[in-house]
């Protein structure tokens, strides 16, 4: 009995710690960085569409689509042509 209860609690503490490795990138943004919708390339969105389309980063199947975002610097999205809230059509994204 002790083998099973051993083997749970080991089983549960790998589950955590997969739990904990696939939160991390949800927080990549953090500090000094604003979600901004209309800039990311396809394929190169930072997390989820804004219409729900997909729930992952690197799944944006256009470019410059309003509905997905990336973190940028904070400040820099309206100067990039992007926007700060999901909008519809495509972003303008300024050439740098």
């Amino acid at each position: 009995m002790t083998k099973t209860v051993f083997n749970q609690l080991t089983l549960a503490a790998a589950v955590v710690s997969a739990l904990g490795l696939t939160a991390n990138p949800a927080f990549a943004g953090g500090e000094g960085k604003d979600k901004c919708y209309g800039v990311s390339k396809a394929g190169e969105n930072d997390c989820a569409s804004a219409a729900g389309t997909h729930d992952c980063s690197g799944k944006a199947t256009a470019s410059y689509d309003g509905q997905e975002w990336k973190y940028v610097a904070k400040g820099t999205c309206e100067k990039m042509g992007g926007q700060m809230k999901a909008f519809k059509g495509q972003g303008k994204p300024v050439s740098s």
